[in-house]
């Protein structure tokens, strides 16, 4: 999961940056901590394994998942910090990761 972490933070044009830069349209700021883009690799790494591995495209899916209700909200939630932290991931995509079942046609 060391090169999703990678993945997610070091192109200047990672998958986070751009979340960040979409929700800032909104008027929504979205901070991801290093122990929440610790999860998300480690999500994406273990659903990989239990399902399809289908390489670091799975961070788009899980990242895609795990925005999804703060996209869908982000109007109503203009002005509004978002700090996505291991706690966070762990909320909203814990049990779906967990169940092989759901992450295999969800994530």
């Amino acid at each position: 999961s060391g090169d999703f972490v990678r993945i997610l933070t070091e192109p200047s044009a990672s998958l986070t940056t751009q979340y960040k830069a979409l929700m800032a349209t909104e008027g929504v700021t979205i901070e991801f901590t290093k122990d929440g883009i610790q999860r998300i690799a480690e999500t994406a790494f273990h659903v990989n394994e239990t399902t399809e591995n289908i390489g670091a495209r799975r961070l788009h899916t899980v990242l895609e998942r795990l925005m999804e209700e703060v996209s869908f909200k982000a109007s109503d939630l203009h002005g509004e910090r978002i700090e996505i932290d291991g706690a966070y991931v762990d909320k909203h995509l814990g049990k779906l990761a967990q169940d092989e079942d759901l992450s295999r046609f969800i994530l």
